[in-house]
């Protein structure tokens, strides 16, 4: 299973966006981007770096590769409505992101591990891959041997330490350890700081 396991606080600065939660300390005493040859390389950007940077952004904060990146962005061109906001749906959609969403973990690195490493089940089946796409109606649960593992007995303080609200498409039961899928994720409740409009510009040159 590929992933990018280069430094997220690196990405984080690259992109003058926290990526991780732990990036924000950092980034407030390290401003600007990593390289010793940083500094002389800041100018103007160009539209295309523009681009670029707002797809690399959104990329590293959901934990993609390229190439499933630019496959997600294909079909989200292919289907009715705004392209942008179809991304950021299918985004928003995966699995992992759902757990993360859920509170279940503090960042969606920590998420696809736990999906990875096979702590949950999707309408009653075990799962380890974190790009499965959720649908109205599925139902993700931990598995009850996962129940019993020091990280899930303290999974209230994992919820208490989370910075996720409530969402519209999705209902959390801390108690049975239990997430509802209800409906598709609006466009006001994926990232905020993301101008989706330019990824769609820079995959149409």
């Amino acid at each position: 299973m590929a992933r990018d396991t280069s430094p997220i606080v690196k990405q984080s600065r690259r992109e003058g966006y926290a990526l991780h939660p732990k990036a924000h300390k950092i980034m407030a005493r390290k401003s600007g981007i990593p390289g010793q040859h940083a500094h002389g390389r800041q100018g103007k950007p160009s539209l295309y770096l523009t681009q670029l940077r707002e797809k690399q952004k959104v990329r590293r904060t959901y934990g993609l590769l390229e190439k499933q990146f630019a496959r997600l962005m294909n079909e989200a061109s292919r289907k009715e409505g705004l392209a942008g906001e179809n991304l950021l749906q299918l985004l928003e959609r995966r699995i992992d992101n759902a757990v993360y969403r859920a509170g279940f973990a503090t960042s969606r690195r920590a998420a696809r591990q736990l999906v990875g490493h096979g702590h949950f089940l999707l309408n009653g089946r075990r799962v380890d891959i974190p790009s499965i796409r959720l649908k109205a109606g599925d139902v993700i649960e931990v598995r009850p041997k996962s129940t019993k593992s020091g990280y899930f007995t303290q999974i209230n303080d994992v919820i208490g330490n989370s910075t996720q609200g409530p969402l519209s498409w999705m209902k959390t039961d801390a108690k049975k350890l239990t997430i509802t899928v209800t409906g598709n994720p609006k466009r006001e409740e994926a990232e905020v700081d993301i101008n989706e409009q330019l990824i769609v510009e820079y995959y149409s040159r």
